[in-house]
Parts: C-alpha cells; structure tokens; sequence
C-alpha cells in the first residue's frame, strides 16, 4: 500500500476498536435497561451532557493538536519536537483534568438545581466527576501514538476501557439498586472512572515499551530545539481553542435535548415520567444506536489529522487531495448503507436491544443523521489537519442554532414528539456538512466525483434495504419454535444483518463501486480479500 494513504488501515483499526466497544456498551444499556427501565436509563443519562461538556473543555482540543504538531515534527523526524509536544501537553492536561473534575464534583447542586430539575441526578453527577481527569491524562497519551500514526495503543485501551467499566457497572447496579434507582444510576455512571483506570494502565503500559525505541531515536537526531517551551505552549493553545469550541457544539446539542426536550414535552400534556421515559428513548436509545456507524468516521478523522497534517507540512498538494477524496468515499461507503439500514429495520433494533418498540420511532429519524455527521466528522478531520479548525465550529453552530430553533417548536407538537427533536438533529447536521464541504473543497481544489460517491451506494444500498425487509420477514417464520419472541427476532436481525452486508458489497461490487486497493486498505485480510475478490470477477479494472 502506499504510505500516502495508510492512514486508512488506521482507521479500520481505530474502527474496529470503537465498534467493539460500542457492541460492549450496547450489551451494558441491555442490561440497564433490563433492571432500571426507561427512568433509571434517563436519570443515568442526565449526567452525561454535562460530563461530556466539562470533559471537552478539560481536554480542550489538545489530543487532536498533539496529533497534529507531532504529525510535523515527524514529518521531518524532528522527534525532540514531537516529544516535547507531548510533555508540555501532558502538563496542561494534568492541570485542566484535576480543576473540571472538581467543578464537576463541588458543582453537581448547581448543575441539578438550575439545569438537571431532578435532584435524584446529583448522585451520578458527583460520582462520575473523578472520569473527567483520567481520560484528560489518558487523551495526551492517545494524541502522542496517533500523531506517530499509530492507532493500536488507542484501539486497545478503548477496549479495555469498556470492558472494565462494564465489569464495575455490573456490580455496582446489583449492589445499589435495592437502595434506589437514583443509587443504581450513580453506580452505573462511576463505571467511567473505573473504565478510566483501566484504559489509563494500558497506555502507560504500551509507552513504558515503546518508549526506548523513541528516546534512542531523540539521542541520534542530537540537541535540536526548534521551539523554546513557551512557543509550544502558545502553539497548542492556539490550535487547541477552536478545537475545544468545536467539541463543545455536540455535548451543547445534547443539552438543548436536555433542556428543550423534557421542556416542551410538559408543554404537549406529558407528565414528567413520560417526558422523562420519552428523552430516555431518544438520548438513552435511539441516539446510543446511532452511533455505532459513525465509529468509522471519527476513526478516520482521528487518523486523518495527522495524516493531513504530514501533507501540508510536506507542502505536497496531490498527497493532500488524494486522502480528501479517499477520505470523503470511505466515508459516505459506510454511512448511506448504515443509514438506510437503520431506517429499515429500526423497530426489530430497539426491541432486540431495549425490548421498546416506541424507541424505534426517534430512531428511524435519527438514522438519516448518520451521513450527515458522518461527513461532518470527516471532513472536519481534513479541515483540522490544514490548520483550519474554526471552520467546523462556525458551522456546526450554525447548524445546532437551526436545531433549538426547530426542536423548540416541533417537539411541542404531541404527533411529534421526540420525533421534532430527532428531525431537528438530522438537518442541523446537513447544514454543518454541507458547509464543511464547500470549504474542503475550496482548500484542496478537490473534484468529487458525484457517481462514485453518492449514485452507486445509494444504488447498493436501496437493493440491500429490499433484501433485508424480505430476509427478516422469512427467518422469522423458520427459527425454532423453542425461542422466545425477542430471540427469535435478535437471531433473525444478526443473519439479516449480515446478509444485508453481503448483499451491499456484492452489488457494490457489480456495479464497480469496490476497488481492489478498497479490498487491500483492510489490516490482515485486505491482501487476501483482493485476490478472492478478483477471482470471483467482482472488481472491475
């Protein structure tokens, strides 16, 4: 492969690890939902709007700066710059880590008083605050192995991460429920330190290795010093700000919900267990689903800021809108099917994971969100790694200024309900990809070509969708009667989902929309699947 776009094969890893651990947190809501209900999910999920916005800040855009300013520094194997970056911006996280975690703890009756209006909130509030520090320290080790581009230290502590917080959500949930589902929640939130420590250990672990090899190669490079610490320090801050502003905007949409939802929800004549049950549906449920496809792309926007950023430095044009427009067909290769799949089959979805047909409703809408975001997180990627990072934050304010405005008044309407806010979503996210667009566009002076990324998936996927409508129906009718209901139909999604994955890909193929280098950018099996598939006469010359 070349190394120009190797970048991908470490999205298919960062992928890979985001999607397994999405499967284990899906398993988890399963059984939160199981013992806690719809009210039980929504006071655990009141917390987390306002951790993840403290937590953006905390973090403050630096993860993807150190990725970027090391991606440079290597990029002319300056490794006493790249090393240097990581420490100056280890101590700025160290810092901002330990004071939001604080405001969070000695804040959380503020924050119930005048946003959560549920006092049962303040228990998951205190106990997820100490998260907030762990995964700041954990996010400068993720931006050092991602600016060497190198994602499998971060891909593995994700895994590890969940899977420790899931060990501890467990327990916890056992144990404190019999005291109050306002205890189980807050049980279920500290799961976040847990899975926290875990993922930091792994991290240490990997650098502690790795670390020896990167020292020897700072002795020979010799005492080079390109930046005084005070320069490195006003450049991650520089780059960081905007950043910070842009990660905010998602944690800020997720408390419009927060705030509008519930709200206007009174306003249609629901009662707070029902607004309550309704916002569990659609921030608990509906949203948890979805983002399962975007892995994909946050992944390769995780992978694409270094990997940009090494082609600006470079100053090589052509490098830089060959992994645009490969970076932009990927992305739309993975959301338009994920989308119409959701779409098709998103009440078997929530009554196999949640064993709630309404949360299907808030789904079916959201599920067209995916491309949008999809191609919002991508290309912000690509916008971030040209040193262009206020351009996504203008537009996807632009685009969740749109969303309160629309949110506000059709989830008011009692038709409509949580389904004004899902439809609200979906467009804010058009308006921020489409601008984010228009200005890759102008910077790389990319041409898209419009049939291989939009005629020829949505082709695949319109056929994948008809095929899955019909599989579903039939292995319904032939799994064993021994089943129960919601077996029988979680067997009859997980084969219909996989034939649904053949069938986009066979069809894709037959109408040239797979290359073979596609095939070859898959780790380990990519060589492999190239020849089989070029046996089989699916790839087109």
């Amino acid at each position: 492969m070349p190394r120009g776009h190797s970048f991908v094969k470490g999205a298919f890893i960062l992928g890979a690890a985001g999607l397994t651990a999405r499967f284990l947190g899906a398993g988890l809501r399963i059984f939160l939902a199981a013992f806690m209900g719809d009210e039980g999910i929504g006071l655990y999920q009141m917390a987390y709007p306002i951790y993840t916005t403290l937590l953006a800040v905390s973090t403050a855009g630096i993860p993807i700066a150190i990725s970027k300013l090391v991606a440079e520094n290597l990029a002319y194997r300056e490794y006493i710059g790249a090393y240097r970056v990581f420490r100056a911006s280890l101590m700025i996280l160290l810092f901002l880590g330990t004071l939001f975690s604080f405001i969070l703890y000695f804040g959380a009756e503020f924050f119930v008083d005048t946003i959560l209006k549920d006092p049962r909130a303040y228990y998951p509030l205190i106990t997820i605050s100490p998260a907030i520090f762990l995964v700041s320290i954990m996010s400068a080790w993720r931006g050092f192995f991602q600016g060497q581009q190198e994602m499998l230290p971060t891909a593995l502590s994700q895994i590890v991460e969940q899977l420790g917080r899931i060990v501890v959500v467990v327990i916890l949930v056992f144990l404190l429920l019999p005291l109050g589902i306002e205890f189980a929640a807050a049980g279920a939130a500290f799961g976040a330190v847990a899975g926290g420590v875990f993922g930091l250990v792994i991290l240490l672990y990997i650098y502690f290795r790795r670390r020896k090899d990167f020292f020897k190669k700072m002795k020979m490079q010799g005492n080079v010093q390109s930046y005084s610490t005070l320069q490195i320090f006003r450049r991650i801050i520089t780059f960081s700000i905007p950043i910070t502003l842009g990660s905010l905007v998602l944690p800020l949409i997720n408390l419009v919900d927060l705030s509008v939802v519930p709200l206007r929800l009174h306003e249609a004549g629901y009662s707070t267990e029902e607004a309550t049950s309704l916002y569990g549906q659609l921030t608990g449920m509906a949203n948890s689903v979805v983002q399962f496809p975007i892995m994909m792309t946050i992944a390769l926007a995780m992978s694409l800021v270094p990997a940009i950023s090494e082609a600006d430095a470079l100053q090589s044009r052509a490098l830089i809108r060959g992994r645009t427009q490969l970076a932009l067909r990927v992305t739309l290769l993975f959301s338009i099917p994920a989308a119409v799949g959701l779409f098709v089959l998103s009440e078997p979805i929530t009554i196999v994971l949640f064993d709630n047909a309404p949360a299907s409703y808030p789904l079916s809408i959201l599920a067209f969100g995916v491309i949008f975001l999809s191609l919002y997180t991508s290309t912000a990627g690509i916008l971030q790694g040209l040193g262009n990072p206020i351009e996504p934050v203008k537009n996807m304010f632009l685009g969740a200024v749109l969303k309160f405005v629309i949110s506000w008044f059709l989830t008011a309407q009692p038709l409509l309900n949580v389904g004004g806010a899902a439809l609200s979503t979906v467009i804010g996210f058009f308006i921020a990809s489409f601008l984010n667009i228009k200005k890759v566009k102008y910077l790389t002076g990319s041409s898209l070509n419009t049939a291989d990324l939009l005629v020829k998936p949505i082709f695949a996927s319109f056929i994948m969708a008809w095929s899955a409508l019909i599989a579903y129906e039939m292995l319904l009718e032939y799994v064993p009667a021994e089943l129960s209901l919601r077996m029988a139909q979680a067997l009859s999604l997980l084969v219909t989902i996989l034939l649904a994955m053949v069938v986009y890909v066979l069809v894709l193929s037959l109408i040239g929309g797979i290359r073979e280098e596609d095939l070859r950018y898959i780790p380990r099996f990519g060589d492999s699947l190239a020849r089989i598939a070029r046996r089989l006469g699916l790839i087109k010359d």
